[in-house]
Protein backbone atom coordinates (compact mmCIF):
# COMPACT_ATOMS: atom_id res chain seq x y z
CA UNK A 1 0.00 0.00 0.00
CA UNK A 2 1.30 3.47 -0.37
CA UNK A 3 1.02 6.55 2.01
CA UNK A 4 0.44 9.84 0.78
CA UNK A 5 2.59 12.57 1.80
CA UNK A 6 1.56 16.24 1.42
CA UNK A 7 4.37 18.01 2.53
CA UNK A 8 7.64 18.32 4.52
CA UNK A 9 5.24 19.80 7.25
CA UNK A 10 3.50 16.45 7.24
CA UNK A 11 6.33 13.80 7.09
CA UNK A 12 7.48 15.70 10.38
CA UNK A 13 4.02 15.34 11.80
CA UNK A 14 2.64 12.26 10.55
CA UNK A 15 2.03 9.54 8.29
CA UNK A 16 -1.23 10.33 6.32
CA UNK A 17 -3.48 7.03 5.54
CA UNK A 18 -4.60 5.23 2.58
CA UNK A 19 -7.61 3.45 2.56
CA UNK A 20 -8.24 0.62 -0.07
CA UNK A 21 -12.44 0.05 0.80
CA UNK A 22 -14.05 -3.46 -0.32
CA UNK A 23 -17.43 -2.53 -1.28
CA UNK A 24 -20.44 -4.02 -2.81
CA UNK A 25 -20.86 -5.76 -6.08
CA UNK A 26 -21.35 -3.12 -9.51
CA UNK A 27 -25.19 -3.86 -9.45
CA UNK A 28 -25.82 -2.38 -5.65
CA UNK A 29 -25.66 -2.28 -1.94
CA UNK A 30 -25.46 -6.03 -1.77
CA UNK A 31 -22.56 -8.60 -1.15
CA UNK A 32 -19.39 -9.11 0.25
CA UNK A 33 -17.87 -6.06 2.16
CA UNK A 34 -14.27 -6.08 3.30
CA UNK A 35 -13.20 -3.55 5.81
CA UNK A 36 -10.99 -0.63 4.98
CA UNK A 37 -7.43 -1.52 5.36
CA UNK A 38 -5.93 1.82 6.69
CA UNK A 39 -2.18 2.13 6.86
CA UNK A 40 -0.56 5.31 8.38
CA UNK A 41 1.51 6.45 11.13
CA UNK A 42 0.55 8.91 13.69
CA UNK A 43 -3.01 9.75 14.03
CA UNK A 44 -3.31 11.56 16.92
CA UNK A 45 -6.81 13.06 15.36
CA UNK A 46 -5.68 16.64 16.05
CA UNK A 47 -5.08 19.07 12.69
CA UNK A 48 -1.68 18.53 11.30
CA UNK A 49 -1.30 22.52 10.34
CA UNK A 50 0.83 23.05 7.12
CA UNK A 51 4.23 24.61 7.25
CA UNK A 52 4.27 28.05 5.81
CA UNK A 53 4.81 28.38 1.99
CA UNK A 54 3.52 24.32 1.76
CA UNK A 55 -0.36 25.05 2.19
CA UNK A 56 -2.26 23.25 -0.69
CA UNK A 57 -4.38 25.38 -3.36
CA UNK A 58 -7.97 24.03 -4.03
CA UNK A 59 -7.86 21.74 -7.12
CA UNK A 60 -9.69 23.21 -10.27
CA UNK A 61 -12.64 20.99 -10.24
CA UNK A 62 -15.34 21.76 -12.21
CA UNK A 63 -17.95 19.03 -11.29
CA UNK A 64 -22.21 17.76 -10.80
CA UNK A 65 -23.38 18.45 -7.19
CA UNK A 66 -26.40 16.88 -5.96
CA UNK A 67 -28.74 18.90 -7.54
CA UNK A 68 -27.43 17.98 -11.74
CA UNK A 69 -26.01 21.87 -11.42
CA UNK A 70 -22.46 22.77 -12.45
CA UNK A 71 -20.03 23.12 -9.05
CA UNK A 72 -16.84 24.98 -9.42
CA UNK A 73 -15.24 24.31 -6.71
CA UNK A 74 -12.93 27.25 -6.44
CA UNK A 75 -15.89 29.48 -7.10
CA UNK A 76 -18.34 28.23 -4.95
CA UNK A 77 -16.15 28.11 -1.75
CA UNK A 78 -14.26 31.00 -2.42
CA UNK A 79 -14.02 33.22 0.84
CA UNK A 80 -15.56 30.65 3.02
CA UNK A 81 -14.18 27.81 5.50
CA UNK A 82 -13.96 24.36 3.55
CA UNK A 83 -13.44 21.07 4.43
CA UNK A 84 -12.56 18.59 1.34
CA UNK A 85 -13.07 15.02 0.99
CA UNK A 86 -12.57 12.16 -1.36
CA UNK A 87 -14.27 9.09 -0.65
CA UNK A 88 -17.16 6.97 -2.40
CA UNK A 89 -20.46 5.96 -0.71
CA UNK A 90 -20.06 2.15 -1.70
CA UNK A 91 -17.34 2.50 1.11
CA UNK A 92 -17.75 -0.06 3.88
CA UNK A 93 -16.02 2.36 7.27
CA UNK A 94 -14.00 5.21 6.50
CA UNK A 95 -16.14 7.31 4.51
CA UNK A 96 -19.06 7.11 6.49
CA UNK A 97 -17.04 7.84 9.59
CA UNK A 98 -15.31 10.76 8.34
CA UNK A 99 -18.54 12.33 7.11
CA UNK A 100 -20.69 11.13 9.91
CA UNK A 101 -18.43 12.37 12.88
CA UNK A 102 -18.21 15.98 10.69
CA UNK A 103 -21.94 15.68 10.83
CA UNK A 104 -21.74 15.33 14.31
CA UNK A 105 -19.36 18.66 14.72
CA UNK A 106 -21.11 20.62 12.12
CA UNK A 107 -24.79 20.43 13.92
CA UNK A 108 -22.73 21.81 17.32
CA UNK A 109 -21.84 24.96 15.52
CA UNK A 110 -24.40 27.66 15.61
CA UNK A 111 -26.52 28.64 12.53
CA UNK A 112 -24.34 31.34 11.32
CA UNK A 113 -20.99 29.33 11.32
CA UNK A 114 -23.31 26.20 9.76
CA UNK A 115 -23.66 28.98 6.74
CA UNK A 116 -20.32 29.96 6.50
CA UNK A 117 -18.96 26.61 6.61
CA UNK A 118 -18.75 24.19 2.96
CA UNK A 119 -17.79 20.30 3.53
CA UNK A 120 -17.35 19.12 0.13
CA UNK A 121 -17.38 15.62 -0.95
CA UNK A 122 -15.62 14.43 -4.15
CA UNK A 123 -16.78 10.97 -5.17
CA UNK A 124 -13.65 8.54 -5.86
CA UNK A 125 -16.47 5.92 -7.55
CA UNK A 126 -18.54 7.81 -9.94
CA UNK A 127 -19.91 5.31 -12.06
CA UNK A 128 -21.69 3.95 -9.43
CA UNK A 129 -21.96 7.55 -7.10
CA UNK A 130 -24.75 9.37 -9.27
CA UNK A 131 -26.21 12.51 -7.65
CA UNK A 132 -29.05 11.33 -6.12
CA UNK A 133 -27.60 7.75 -4.22
CA UNK A 134 -24.89 10.88 -2.78
CA UNK A 135 -27.29 13.39 -1.33
CA UNK A 136 -29.17 10.25 0.37
CA UNK A 137 -26.08 8.75 1.78
CA UNK A 138 -24.58 12.08 3.10
CA UNK A 139 -28.05 12.73 4.62
CA UNK A 140 -27.96 9.58 6.53
CA UNK A 141 -24.51 10.63 7.98
CA UNK A 142 -25.58 13.44 8.95
CA UNK A 143 -24.81 15.90 6.42
CA UNK A 144 -27.46 17.60 5.02
CA UNK A 145 -25.79 20.16 4.34
CA UNK A 146 -23.21 18.93 2.92
CA UNK A 147 -22.21 19.18 -0.94
CA UNK A 148 -21.83 15.97 -2.88
CA UNK A 149 -19.81 15.89 -5.82
CA UNK A 150 -19.59 13.46 -8.84
CA UNK A 151 -18.25 13.46 -12.52
CA UNK A 152 -15.46 12.35 -14.78
CA UNK A 153 -12.89 9.91 -13.27
CA UNK A 154 -10.07 11.48 -14.76
CA UNK A 155 -10.81 14.93 -13.67
CA UNK A 156 -11.58 13.60 -10.17
CA UNK A 157 -8.38 11.80 -9.54
CA UNK A 158 -6.11 14.81 -11.36
CA UNK A 159 -7.88 17.36 -8.86
CA UNK A 160 -7.03 15.00 -5.45
CA UNK A 161 -3.40 14.21 -7.12
CA UNK A 162 -2.62 18.01 -7.28
CA UNK A 163 -3.20 17.89 -2.87
CA UNK A 164 -0.85 14.59 -2.99
CA UNK A 165 -4.22 12.22 -2.70
CA UNK A 166 -4.01 9.03 -3.77
CA UNK A 167 -7.14 7.87 -5.99
CA UNK A 168 -7.01 4.66 -7.82
CA UNK A 169 -9.17 3.76 -10.70
CA UNK A 170 -12.45 1.22 -9.29
CA UNK A 171 -11.65 -2.33 -9.52
CA UNK A 172 -13.89 -5.51 -9.51
CA UNK A 173 -12.39 -8.50 -8.16
CA UNK A 174 -13.20 -12.21 -8.48
CA UNK A 175 -15.95 -12.58 -6.12
CA UNK A 176 -17.76 -9.65 -7.82
CA UNK A 177 -16.50 -7.34 -5.07
CA UNK A 178 -15.42 -3.17 -6.05
CA UNK A 179 -12.08 -2.16 -4.33
CA UNK A 180 -11.63 1.67 -4.53
CA UNK A 181 -8.11 2.78 -3.19
CA UNK A 182 -8.27 6.12 -2.05
CA UNK A 183 -6.48 8.47 0.47
CA UNK A 184 -8.72 9.27 3.66
CA UNK A 185 -7.73 12.79 4.77
CA UNK A 186 -9.77 15.49 5.00
CA UNK A 187 -8.13 19.07 4.07
CA UNK A 188 -9.02 21.85 5.97
CA UNK A 189 -9.31 25.52 3.67
CA UNK A 190 -9.09 28.98 5.48
CA UNK A 191 -11.52 31.35 4.69
CA UNK A 192 -8.41 34.29 4.21
CA UNK A 193 -6.54 33.16 1.57
CA UNK A 194 -8.90 29.76 0.16
CA UNK A 195 -5.50 27.41 0.89
CA UNK A 196 -5.72 24.09 2.35
CA UNK A 197 -4.05 24.80 6.02
CA UNK A 198 -4.51 21.86 7.68
CA UNK A 199 -5.19 18.15 7.50
CA UNK A 200 -6.86 15.88 9.65
CA UNK A 201 -6.59 11.86 9.80
CA UNK A 202 -9.08 8.47 10.47
CA UNK A 203 -7.84 9.12 13.96
CA UNK A 204 -10.33 12.29 14.42
CA UNK A 205 -13.08 12.05 16.17
CA UNK A 206 -16.38 13.68 16.32
CA UNK A 207 -15.27 15.53 19.66
CA UNK A 208 -12.04 16.73 17.88
CA UNK A 209 -13.97 18.43 15.04
CA UNK A 210 -16.51 19.96 17.23
CA UNK A 211 -13.63 21.41 19.10
CA UNK A 212 -11.79 22.62 15.78
CA UNK A 213 -14.23 24.02 13.51
CA UNK A 214 -15.76 27.25 15.37
CA UNK A 215 -11.87 28.01 14.93
CA UNK A 216 -11.38 26.89 11.47
CA UNK A 217 -14.35 28.88 10.53
CA UNK A 218 -12.52 31.99 11.74
CA UNK A 219 -9.50 30.99 9.89
CA UNK A 220 -7.31 30.49 12.62
CA UNK A 221 -4.81 27.19 13.58
CA UNK A 222 -7.30 24.67 15.02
Amino acid sequence: MRTTILGTAVVAAAALTLTACGGSDGDGDKGDAAAAEVKGGQQSGKAISLDKGKEKAKPDLVLTDTDGKKYDLVEETKGRPTLLFFGYTHCPDVCPLSMSNLGIAEKKLSKAEREKLRVVFVTTDPKRDNPKRIRSWLDAQGGKDFVGLTGDFDTIQAGARTLGIYVDKPKKEKDGSITVGHGAEVIGYAPQDNKGHWIYTTGTTAEQYAKDLPKIVKGRNP
